[in-house]
């Protein structure tokens, strides 16, 4: 009886033994395992794709401006160009006998912009006048506009491009002349005479 104890003793031994160990090789194959399923993850974020990179601006710079003179003698700018939607503009027009400006910044939308009424209330004096559209430093344009034209407008070209005063990079500038009156002038210069619409 003695034996059987014995060999029943021994054999819950060796039963107990062996569930240890084959507990221990689950314990040390489960990291395994994980650290396999890992690596086959990691191939799969990289595969993600990178969004497509922003064309820079490579045409050259074009706007045109149209000027009307309301009845109440003010003047409206309205323009077409080919900069980028958002782009920041200043719209000036400056009175040549005194240097009087107005100024107003505008967006590029849909290629084109307006800006006025420009002039005091009782409406422009007779004499001439200058309309300059500025397009602005790139510092100040959004970040859409800078992905396109460069932090610092490096991708501006055309005759209408010169560096800016400042030492901010490449600025672009259209400038056009026009008289305001009833009278006829005398000029030799090619101008364009506005007249109350």
């Amino acid at each position: 009886m003695m034996a059987w104890y014995r060999a029943m003793g021994s054999g819950l031994l060796l039963g107990w033994l062996v569930g240890c160990s084959s507990g221990e090789e689950q314990a040390v194959s489960a990291p395994a395992e994980t650290n396999a399923a890992a690596e086959v993850r990691e191939p799969a974020s990289e595969a993600l794709p990178e969004a497509p990179a922003v064309p820079p601006f490579d045409q050259p710079v074009n706007i045109d401006i149209d000027s009307r003179l309301g009845a109440d003698r003010r003047l409206t700018v309205e323009g077409d160009t080919n900069l980028p939607d958002e782009t920041r503009l200043q719209v000036i027009l400056e009175r040549e006998f005194s240097g009087m400006r107005w100024r107003e910044r505008v967006s590029v939308t849909e290629g084109g912009f307006v800006a006025g009424p420009f002039g005091p209330g009782s409406g422009l004096p007779d004499g001439g006048y200058r309309v300059r559209v500025d397009v602005q430093a790139g510092s100040v344009q959004p970040h859409s506009v800078r992905e396109r034209l460069g932090e610092k407008n490096e991708h501006l070209s055309g005759p209408l491009v010169e560096r800016s005063p400042h030492g901010l990079g490449k600025v672009a500038r259209y400038s056009q002349r026009f008289l305001v009156g009833n009278e006829t002038r005398h000029t030799l210069d090619h101008v364009e005479v506005k007249e109350v619409e």
